[in-house]
């Protein structure tokens, strides 16, 4: 079987750890509020593809450095470039950065976003992609593309924003291209809780540590599920869900559970 270690990776154009089974990916250009370029797009892309493979990591946090998540795409970096693209050029990049999403969506771990400040554009599309997400009392998050003349349909946000927050107020976001304040945000279910501003990180960790100590492989059928039953009848999804749970039953850790609960003790899941 191909297996990686996670904490064997060294990104270029962003900051990774692995601390306690969990991954920590850091944007770190804050001089600029940590916007993406082509060449991280593409290794965000690749990381997350990777992490199918890796045993050392059990769930992911993504966040910002100096106080910010992501102000979107580089401005100097990728819009200037792309406004003298040909259509080939142009699908090429609009599918990478869709490529993103769904490798983020694929991988088995759970991914929780850190959000502080400024979560603009792409960077609220990675926030939107992830499994779970922690906010500052102070982030403003914006699916600005209809600001700079682009469609609200972008990287799948018409697709997954709705199933969030709702058709009404994607809607909103989506077309007028606002922020939605931390509080708005929670009150409509895209933040699954609030921090004061320099806290969040730490409570997204502990989400995340959470999650890393609990059974790791049901965690990756629960994902897997969630992602694949968008789309089906309610009748293929009992299919589906009486599959996955069947090969649950067949895990260590189903065992160790019970045997804990017969022991009235508390299960201590190791992922298999």
């Amino acid at each position: 079987m191909y297996t990686l270690k996670g904490a064997e990776f060294k990104p270029a154009h962003f900051d990774w750890k692995v601390l306690d089974r969990v991954a920590v990916v850091t944007l770190n250009r804050p001089e600029r509020k940590n916007p993406l370029t082509f060449e991280s797009y593409a290794e965000l892309r690749d990381t997350f593809h990777r992490l199918q493979y890796v045993t050392d990591v059990k769930a992911v946090v993504i966040t910002g450095a100096g106080g910010n998540f992501c102000s979107g795409g580089d401005v100097h970096e990728i819009i200037g470039p792309l406004t003298k693209m040909d259509t080939g050029g142009l699908l090429t990049f609009t599918r990478m950065t869709g490529d993103l999403v769904k490798e983020m969506r694929n991988c088995p771990q759970p991914v929780v976003a850190a959000v502080e400040g400024v979560c603009a554009g792409a960077g609220a599309i990675i926030a939107m992609a992830s499994d779970l997400r922690y906010g500052s009392n102070d982030c403003k998050t914006a699916f600005l593309f209809t600001r700079v003349g682009l469609a609200g349909c972008d990287m799948g946000a018409c697709a997954i924003l709705p199933r969030i927050i709702g058709h009404g107020r994607a809607s909103e976001l989506l077309y007028l291209g606002r922020s939605m304040s931390a509080e708005e945000g929670l009150a409509w279910g895209f933040f699954n809780g609030l921090a004061p501003a320099g806290g969040v990180l730490e409570k997204a960790m502990e989400a995340a540590r959470n999650l890393a100590s609990g059974p790791t492989f049901a965690h990756g059928m629960t994902k897997k599920c969630l992602h694949q039953e968008w789309n089906v009848t309610i009748e293929q999804a009992l299919e589906i869900e009486a599959e996955a749970q069947a090969i649950c039953m067949q895990t260590e850790d189903f065992a160790r559970a019970y045997r804990a609960f017969v022991a009235k003790e508390k299960p201590a899941f190791e992922g298999n």
